[in-house]
């Protein structure tokens, strides 16, 4: 028995769907059989129907906690040209958060929580339990291994695993394409520095309303923070009388929830570019 099995099968008596990889860290290529998925793929995969080929076919979806799979004839041949083992997170209950370069595991340690962090090559994959949605490049450096993914095996790491927080479920989140509110044709303010198309009060209101919004968020608070900034700056943003201590309440309110100055500051120039601003 070689070691890729071995560590597989001592896997998959924790829980974790395992599959073997080959040279470049990829799994193995479908057999004839199934050829361009034309035997209708994995019953685990969306949209697939079944499949009863034996071997490591369909990347991800043939990760399996099945001894007799694991050790049958046909993967038996896969381990010993296998360079490396897989799992497949979302089908532990898991999400990696893979941080690819010492720029994203910066960013990751001053926003995320502690948990169980594994050196990979280039950074650290950062495990938390719970599963959600994969996605690559949520931003610089980091993508998110879960459902529908694999990571590669790199060992046990160290740390608790910690539960999925609602900030790395905030960054798949992708903003809805901002509307650019209508042009008002309106003369310049005659003074006071008063909006001229809308009352004090108006803007006053305006700004309690986003303060209770974000400090009511229950979870991506992220995503809440960016769509709570697009819709103060859609309505109050173009007429000059948004002034830099509303900001502030504003960012105060959202650095109360968990964000950084940073990331209020990143959210609020986003926003701006959104409505071209």
């Amino acid at each position: 028995m070689n070691d890729q099995l071995s560590t597989a099968l001592d896997l998959a008596r924790t829980g974790l769907p395992v599959l073997p990889l080959r040279a470049g860290k990829v799994p193995f290529g479908n057999c004839r059989r199934c050829a361009d998925n034309s035997c209708g793929g994995r019953p685990n995969m969306k949209n697939a129907g079944p499949c009863a080929c034996p071997g490591p076919c369909h990347a991800w979806a043939a990760a399996t906690t099945d001894p007799d799979i694991i050790n049958s004839a046909v993967w038996r041949r896969a381990w010993m040209r296998a360079t490396a083992v897989a799992y497949h997170p979302g089908g532990a209950g898991l999400t990696v958060v893979d941080l690819d370069n010492a720029d994203a595991i910066t960013w990751a340690r001053r926003n995320l929580p502690v948990t169980t962090t594994v050196p990979t090559t280039r950074g650290e994959h950062w495990l938390y339990q719970g599963r959600m949605q994969s996605a690559n490049a949520v931003r610089p450096g980091v993508d998110i291994k879960s459902t529908m993914q694999y990571a590669r095996w790199l060992g046990f790491g160290t740390g608790t695993m910690a539960p999925l927080p609602d900030a790395v479920r905030a960054l798949i989140v992708k903003p809805s394409p901002a509307r650019r509110p209508t042009a008002v044709a309106v003369a310049a303010p005659a003074g006071g520095g008063q909006c001229p198309h809308r009352t004090p009060a108006y803007l006053e209101r305006g700004i309690a309303m986003a303060e209770q919004r974000i400090t009511e968020a229950r979870s991506q608070v992220h995503a809440t923070v960016y769509r709570t900034f697009l819709a103060v700056l859609s309505t109050h943003g173009r007429c000059g009388c948004l002034t830099e201590a509303h900001t502030a309440r504003l960012f105060t309110a959202a650095q109360a929830k968990g964000e950084t100055a940073r990331h209020c500051a990143d959210a609020w120039t986003n926003a701006r570019t959104a409505l071209g601003m």
